[in-house]
């Protein structure tokens, strides 16, 4: 009989722990609610991180995040350094050597500065606007993103 109570508390105890777990993650659909740190010998922030330093050739600019999943697993990586492809006259992208988490839908118009996924693990940074019938998960948007040409360019992502 104490064999059998004591198995009952445990099963509470487990289930309700786990119970609480799932409770205080789920709701969390725009996980990049912040990149956190527990004590202060780390460098991450306590503050939401909106955007992030890209450098391009030499030439740096600002990308502004989106809040989504993928975000977060990409900032994870960073700092990143790429050489990145040409690709139709209006593009650059890059392979990842991880996936990432995908929400795709199709924008039906790609604004010059847009930075997207495609698939789950090309990067893409758009240099050109033009009409898509594609679907992609957008991480964030580079304005005054200049022509980037027609060869490889290298670029370095950074928090």
């Amino acid at each position: 009989m104490k064999k059998v109570l004591l198995m009952i508390i445990c099963c509470i105890l487990l289930f309700t722990g786990c119970k609480n777990i799932y409770n205080n993650e789920s709701g969390n659909n725009n996980r990049i609610k912040n990149t956190t740190t527990q004590n202060s010998d780390n460098n991450r922030s306590d503050e939401k991180v909106s955007d992030i330093k890209v450098t391009i050739n030499d030439v740096i600019y600002t990308l502004k995040l989106e809040k989504n999943n993928t975000v977060e697993e990409f900032l994870d990586l960073l700092p990143q350094e790429y050489i990145m492809s040409e690709l139709n006259g209006n593009e650059k992208y890059v392979y990842l050597d991880k996936s990432l988490t995908t929400n795709t839908y199709n924008p039906k118009h790609i604004e010059k500065g847009d930075v997207m996924l495609f698939g789950n693990n090309c990067l893409v940074i758009f240099y050109e606007s033009f009409d898509t019938s594609y679907h992609y998960t957008k991480i964030g948007r580079i304005d005054n993103i200049t022509n980037l040409g027609n060869g490889n360019i290298t670029v370095k992502f950074e928090k």
